[in-house]
């Protein structure tokens, strides 16, 4: 979102990205706690104002970026059925992928039924993704013709896919691919991407 408020001449935009290593356990250090009380990332400090604005958790940076400066909104009658969508994403899409990795890839002792159950969710929140976007009449976004947040946010996870599902993933949900792969066109979601 950042970078896409940059390309749009946004000033305010400017931002210093900070690297938490979650593997080293940077994200219970006292200075990112008081960015995330919850210790996850993304957190964000917004310093334009007098009092410095803390925003945690993905959907909600994007909303308050997105409302802050007017940008990647829908159309008004769109903003229902936008914000059902990216708490769909934030509330079922992140937590089940997030476990599906966890208990596949990370968890010192394989589980099969934990495997089974988060893989299963996994799949199923991406099918009802890539039903939504075949069913999308007026354009190659979430909401239509408009690029919106809820496309960054699909975006971010879309990026895990193969690590979640596998590589064959991708054969199974060819609307998310392809939304997946509009947004990597994009410049702004290139450089991003490229933040290490």
């Amino acid at each position: 979102m950042l970078e896409e408020l940059l390309a749009l001449g946004h000033a305010g935009a400017e931002y210093d990205a900070w690297l938490i290593r979650i593997n080293e356990g940077d994200q219970f250090g006292s200075g990112f706690v008081a960015a995330n009380p919850n210790s996850k990332i993304p957190a964000l400090w917004d310093r334009s104002g007098p009092t410095p604005v803390r925003v945690f958790e993905s959907g909600a940076i994007l909303l308050y970026l997105a409302e802050k400066t007017g940008q990647f909104l829908p159309a008004p009658q769109d903003r229902g059925p936008m914000l059902s969508w990216l708490m769909f994403t934030a509330s079922g899409v992140g937590p089940f992928n997030g476990q599906s990795v966890h208990f596949k890839h990370y968890a010192p002792e394989k589980i099969a039924y934990a495997i089974n159950r988060y893989d299963f969710e996994a799949w199923r929140h991406w099918k009802i993704i890539d039903a939504h976007l075949a069913n999308v009449k007026n354009g190659p976004w979430m909401m239509g013709e408009r690029y919106t947040l809820l496309d960054m946010a699909v975006w971010g996870w879309a990026r895990a896919v193969p690590f979640a599902l596998g590589d064959q993933a991708w054969e199974q949900l060819p609307h998310v691919k392809r939304l997946f792969d509009t947004v990597n066109a994009r410049p702004a979601a290139q450089r991003a991407a490229a933040l290490k």
